[in-house]
This record gives structure tokens, C-alpha cells and sequence, in this order.
């Protein structure tokens, strides 16, 4: 099963026709699509039918969150919508499941949330706005190693390590766009041993800006 990822594209009106030639034929390399937030600039709803009209292109099933800058803007459901109409599947604390070849792929996703890192990490002490900062940060974090998955992917971390592993063993990949310079990355995950995984790049590896 071959998937392609990508998080902070900080997609913008100017950026028409960057992505597309690259996304059009992404389908020759991958199975599904997954992107992984920040996926417009400012959040507002131009941007966001902007970066549809790229996605329309796509021949293969893309699953979405969003980021906080495509919450800027103040209009997270109008980015949302605009996804949506040219079929894209957008998360925020939910999951869905795709049949691709008759194997079941399950994808839970949410946009994530400030706090940092065990050992570089807020904590939910002291003043009440403090705590709640901090619990939305926990509910967050503390799913993926309750529930378990075979493959965790990311973005928002420009400079942040590419390759990552959670307490409890889960290995973990950064795909922002200014991180890995390029349109996606692939992960093609072991059908025998679905925890196993390789990854490689698109053959069309320059995106843009890289």
C-alpha cells in the first residue's frame, strides 16, 4: 500500500499551477493522499478554493487535516468546504476508512496543538488558562500511543527532525514541504507486516521554492 504525504504547502493565490503538474500524476506512484496541514497560507476561503483547484486533479482517494494557519483566517469551515466539493476528506478528531485493492486502510487525524515534547513540554500546573492549554495539547497527543497505529505523519516542524519514534514504539515522519523539498513524500507500507514500511520519493522530486 503506497502512501504519499505532505504538510505545509501554505498554499496561496499566487501558487496556482505549482502543484498541480506534480499531483496530476500522483496516482502513477501511490495509492492514497495524504495532507498532513497548514495547507494554505492565511486561511481564507480564496486561498482554500485556490488549493482545490490543484487537488481536483488528483486521481486518488486524499485525506486531510488542517493546521492552525489554515485556521488564521477565522473561517477553518470555509477552508473545510472548499476541500470537500472536489472530494477530498477533511479529519479534526475523527477517522475514516479507504478500500484500496481490497486491503482496509484506516486514518484517524486532528490538527494537533502547541505544547512541545516529553522533556521540552508545557504542563498542565498553575493558572487555569495555563491547564487548559496543556489538556488540549494531552487529549491530542496521548490517542495515537492509547490507540496504536503503524505509521504516524505530521507536518508544521519546517526545521524539526524528518524521522521521530513516540513512547510507545510508533514511528513517527515529518512531511512539511520545506523539510523534505518536495511535492510529497511515499511510504509503502508491507502488506504482510503493515508496521514495516519504506520510504522513497516521487520521480518528479523538486517542489517548488526547494
Amino acid at each position: 500500500m503506497r502512501i504519499a504525504a505532505v504538510g505545509d504547502i501554505h498554499f496561496a493565490e499566487d501558487t496556482r499551477g505549482t502543484l498541480r503538474p506534480h499531483w496530476s500524476a500522483l496516482h502513477e506512484c501511490a495509492d492514497v493522499f495524504l495532507l498532513c496541514g497548514d495547507l494554505t497560507n492565511l486561511g481564507t476561503p480564496a486561498q482554500a478554493r485556490a488549493l482545490a483547484e490543484e487537488l481536483d486533479a488528483v486521481r486518488v482517494p486524499v485525506v486531510a487535516v488542517l493546521g492552525n494557519h489554515d485556521y488564521h483566517a477565522g473561517s477553518p469551515e470555509a477552508v473545510r468546504a472548499a476541500l470537500q466539493d472536489v472530494g477530498v476528506t477533511v479529519l479534526e478528531g475523527e477517522h475514516t476508512t479507504l478500500e484500496l485493492d481490497g486491503r482496509t486502510l484506516g486514518i484517524a487525524g486532528c490538527k494537533g496543538f502547541g505544547g512541545g515534547f516529553a522533556g521540552a513540554c508545557g504542563h498542565a500546573f498553575g493558572e487555569p488558562e495555563m491547564k487548559e492549554f496543556m489538556y488540549v495539547t494531552e487529549r491530542a497527543a496521548g490517542a495515537l500511543d492509547n490507540a496504536g497505529a503503524d505509521l504516524a505523519i505530521h507536518g508544521h516542524e519546517h526545521s524539526g527532525a524528518q524521522k521521530g519514534i513516540t513512547p510507545r514504539g510508533i514511528s513517527v515522519r515529518n512531511v512539511a514541504m520545506p523539510l523534505i523539498r518536495r511535492p510529497f513524500a511515499i511510504f509503502t507500507l508491507d502488506s504482510a507486516r503493515p508496521a514495516q514500511f519504506r520510504e522513497s520519493a516521487p520521480a518528479a522530486a523538486g517542489a517548488p521554492g526547494a
